[in-house]
């Protein structure tokens, strides 16, 4: 068995039939889908109107509330910077959360910088935001509330069936930022309804640079202006020539992943295999609902970038891969009150369905000859089996 990869919230493979869906806009059908004044480009541009009808379908939405990116920090970008102009008329404060991507946290710090009064919400110890501070921090001049989904370090879930009430009972406009929820867990957004929405391919099977902005169609339209300007794609929301395999790779991508969907099945199965062969570990959120595909871990007094190093077969990570690079604790576990050892001493591990239980099997056991020859070897592990600690 060769490398183990258990780092798909950073990304994923690309599926098979994908691949072959995009390969013909790559070498035949390769016309500029705004070309439709002849053949190769009327090609291409039903490529891009068949994958947006994929994704309507799957999502339960209508094909002109989808406009395409490249991907979720793009979307992000247009949405957060647009709204402190758009609604300036209304009010300058934005809602947000301590545990975000930073994509959407480094974006508030921007407009922050320019004027606008941001508020990140605290969470509990198992990463969770309290609904009662949420409606309470609603003000007057409340013009967004900008909440994930699901958490790419730990895969809580928010609860945004309850935000979107919230924010619709207070008359106050919901983005999601849905990346790592999309393609594993199903969203009906007629049963949900979030206002603005974001998704990237490439975190369910599908292709990198291609993403989607859901903008719900309302009796006062949503004001959101183009980011990126040019020609008059996506209805002049957002310029540029398409990337047609991306994003005719992206519709089918969404379209598999509602037919194979994500069960929490190997994500259990490993964590309680680590249990029974590692002690002194923790889960970290397990008593809350978590995506089904995702685990963060503490080895107590074991650093996640030495495990990393010795165990070069496995595709793990220690955080965001935003910020993989970075020497900094998570910031999503310091949110949760970790300190910063036991936030360096936690892995992420995410799978997918091209996983197997003999991976797991395989890793575990790894797992636990290397935790245990790093702890030996530790005067630190040392002093806290004698009670030292």
């Amino acid at each position: 068995m060769g490398l183990m990869y258990f780092d798909n919230n950073a990304t994923t493979r690309i599926d098979d039939q994908v691949l072959a869906v995009m390969m013909p806009y790559l070498q035949e059908s390769y016309g500029n889908a705004s070309s439709v004044q002849h053949k190769l480009g009327r090609q291409a541009n039903h490529a891009i109107e068949n994958a947006r009808k994929q994704i309507a379908n799957s999502l339960n939405c209508h094909t002109k509330e989808l406009f395409f990116c490249s991907g979720s920090t793009e979307a992000i970008n247009t949405v957060l910077r647009a709204f402190p102009k758009a609604y300036k008329t209304k009010g300058n404060h934005i809602i947000s959360c301590k545990t975000e991507h930073k994509a959407i946290l480094s974006t508030c710090a921007a407009i922050h910088k320019e004027g606008t009064d941001i508020q990140l919400l605290d969470v509990d110890s198992n990463g969770s935001i309290n609904l009662k501070e949420l409606e309470n921090a609603i003000r007057e001049d409340t013009i967004l509330v900008s909440l994930m989904a699901a958490n790419n370090e730990t895969g809580v879930l928010h609860p945004i069936a309850e935000i979107a009430e919230i924010c619709t009972r207070k008359d106050v406009l919901f983005f999601c930022d849905a990346t790592q929820w999309i393609g594993k867990i199903p969203l009906d957004l007629q049963k949900i309804p979030i206002d603005i929405l974001c998704f990237s391919a490439h975190k369910f099977h599908g292709p990198k640079g291609a993403a989607a902005i859901f903008i719900r169609r309302k009796s006062k339209p949503i004001q959101i202006p183009a980011l990126i300007v040019g020609g008059n794609q996506e209805s002049g929301f957002r310029g540029g020539t398409y990337a047609v395999p991306q994003i005719a790779g992206m519709g089918e991508s969404l379209f598999l992943s509602n037919k194979k969907q994500y069960t929490s099945e190997l994500r259990d199965y490993f964590e309680e295999e680590l249990q029974k062969n590692i002690p002194d570990i923790s889960i970290h959120a397990k008593a809350v609902n978590r995506l089904p595909n995702t685990s963060n871990i503490q080895f107590l007094h074991v650093r996640g970038a030495e495990l990393m190093t010795k165990l070069p077969d496995m595709c793990i990570s220690s955080g965001s891969a935003c910020v993989s690079g970075s020497r900094d604790p998570s910031h999503v576990l310091k949110a949760m009150g970790l300190s910063d050892e036991d936030a360096f001493c936690s892995l992420r591990f995410s799978f997918s369905r091209h996983n197997t239980i003999l991976e797991i099997d395989r890793a575990v056991e790894l797992l636990k000859n290397v935790v245990t020859q790093i702890r030996e070897q530790s005067p630190i592990w040392q002093m806290y089996k004698e009670g030292l600690l």
